[in-house]
């Protein structure tokens, strides 16, 4: 238990919300906020309506995100950890992934 003890609680991190970086990408272009806004507006819908179309979207330097069909799962029992569990049917559906550019990723 000391082990727990002294663990320390970790603080939330939020997110940085839309209208911060509309505000940050604003200030760095020379360009106002409320125009930045409605980019950011119609780029989430070009990016809806390419995964839609073509199931792949890729912000240059910064994400791909890419749609992909899982199948469905029968009903049944499995064995996890040691007891037998009925698992129910799933249905088929479409899943969205979103992976970082290389720079990104070795930044971590």
């Amino acid at each position: 238990m000391k082990a727990m003890k002294s663990m320390k609680a970790m603080k939330a991190v939020r997110a940085t919300p839309k209208g911060e970086i509309a505000a940050q990408l604003a200030e760095g272009a020379g360009l106002k906020k409320s125009e930045v806004m409605k980019l950011l507006d119609s780029l989430a819908d070009i990016g809806t309506k390419e995964l839609k179309k073509a199931g792949k979207f890729t912000l240059p330097g910064l994400v791909m995100i890419k749609t992909r069909k899982k199948k469905a799962t029968k009903a049944g029992k499995r064995m996890m950890f040691g007891k037998e569990v009925k698992i129910k049917a799933q249905p088929a559906k479409t899943v969205v992934k979103a992976f970082p550019v290389k720079a990104i990723k070795d930044e971590f």
